[in-house]
């Protein structure tokens, strides 16, 4: 696990794009756990909290199909209170407390979405603020562009699509196992990666592009395979010191048994991306700190690691890891001249939901007003908090995070 916040900032003008503001649903959804806007809406796009599984008045479903669909009933109305529909929404993630339930999620899902389904991910986790079921979303305002990308030879009837283009991303599905004609996978965690990378690389070149055009990856792994040889071959795949944006997040389980898969976002022109770095910080073969789409910064996920020859997580409590996690995120941001007023979205993952509301008295400190859309989960089993022959803790909370340059003046 990892971590993320720091300091409260005065908001700056910088940029032509429209102010980003938070929306909430005409009756506001008990599905909402801590600090975060329901929706932000960022001009282009859309970004939408996780939503749970309660209705309105706070009541949980007794089934677990109920409890689907009503979390994705609460989502329809937050991207209606955007004046948008479920046609607009390009991605999204869905948790689920039991991957078991895998198969019944998607008849929900596909209740709720026309012929063109979003891209997606699910993932299979050890809590959420309420279980069972927890989906976030990515919409975009303009129609016009947004299509279906298909890699050759695919064949589902699983309610997502590979890939969703727009007039200037691309959003790429966590792939499954399946879907391809001829496709194997070896039991080894190297074939295993390359396999996912390969998946990941076709929805990619469908959509005419390629590798360099991605701007942020998240590769979902299990504890089974093991994140070195993950990083050895996915640094195969990408430009040394110019790597996508990641965020690389441990899970309890994914849909088919499998141990890793990738998901992202690519920009279409490669003249709008820009990897941003900190210029104390050395070139990596895994990750760049930030890189911009066009006016979106999409950013590595941190966590309370101090940086430097002696570095490591010194702190056995959330609260304080979270105080170093939000200078390391600072440190990308004032390289990209942007600051935590221009954050529309974050992804936090806890070692332990019961520190969210001491995670979340630091949190709101760094955003002055609204705060961004958000998703909080406990991804994996809690850690032992005990230091190493090292004096080094386990990381007990991650974020990534997503920025658009916008007024702060809202």
């Amino acid at each position: 696990m990892k971590s993320f916040l720091v300091g409260l900032l005065l908001c700056s003008a910088v940029g032509a794009q429209a102010q980003a503001r938070a929306t909430l649903p005409a009756r506001e959804v008990g599905t909402l756990h801590g600090a975060g806007s329901t929706t932000v809406d960022a001009g282009d796009y859309v970004y939408i909290s996780g939503q749970g599984p309660r209705s309105a008045d706070g009541a949980l479903p007794p089934t677990f199909a109920a409890q689907a669909r009503q979390a994705l009933t609460n989502l329809k109305s937050a991207v209606e209170t955007a004046g948008l529909s479920m046609d607009h929404v390009v991605y999204t993630t869905v948790y689920l407390t039991d991957i078991g339930q895998y198969a019944e999620m998607n008849r929900v899902f596909g209740e709720f979405f026309g012929k063109i389904p979003p891209a997606r991910a699910v993932l299979g986790v050890a809590g959420l603020p309420d279980p069972s079921i927890q989906v976030n979303a990515v919409a975009v305002r303009n129609l016009s562009e947004r299509r279906a990308v298909y890699p050759p030879n695919y064949k589902s009837d699983e309610p997502f699509s590979p890939g969703i283009l727009t007039h200037d991303r691309l959003f790429v599905s966590a792939m499954p196992r399946t879907g391809v004609s001829g496709d194997k996978v070896l039991d080894d965690p190297g074939s295993q990666v390359d396999f996912a990378l390969d998946r990941m690389k076709a929805v990619v070149e469908a959509a005419g592009l390629d590798l360099r055009h991605m701007v942020f990856v998240n590769p979902y792994l299990t504890a089974q395979l093991p994140t070195r040889i993950m990083n050895e071959h996915y640094a195969r795949r990408f430009e040394f010191g110019n790597t996508p944006a990641r965020a690389t997040i441990e899970v309890s389980s994914l849909p088919g048994g499998a141990q890793i898969e990738f998901t992202g976002v690519a920009v279409r022109d490669l003249e709008k991306r820009r990897a941003v770095r900190p210029k104390n910080m050395p070139p990596s073969p895994t990750a760049s700190p930030c890189v911009f789409a066009g006016d979106t910064l999409y950013c590595s996920a941190k966590s309370g690691f101090i940086p430097g020859p002696n570095g490591g997580v010194y702190t056995s409590t959330t609260a304080v890891q979270l105080r170093q996690t939000m200078r390391n995120l600072l440190d990308n941001l004032e390289e990209a001249d942007m600051s935590f007023c221009q954050v529309v979205s974050t992804n936090v993952y806890l070692d332990d939901l019961a520190d969210v509301r001491g995670f979340d008295d630091i949190y709101v400190k760094y955003f002055g007003g609204e705060l961004p859309a958000r998703t909080v989960v406990q991804q994996i089993a809690p850690a032992e908090r005990n230091a190493d022959k090292d004096g080094h803790y386990p990381d007990l909370e991650q974020v990534s995070l997503i920025a658009v340059r916008h007024d702060c003046h809202r």
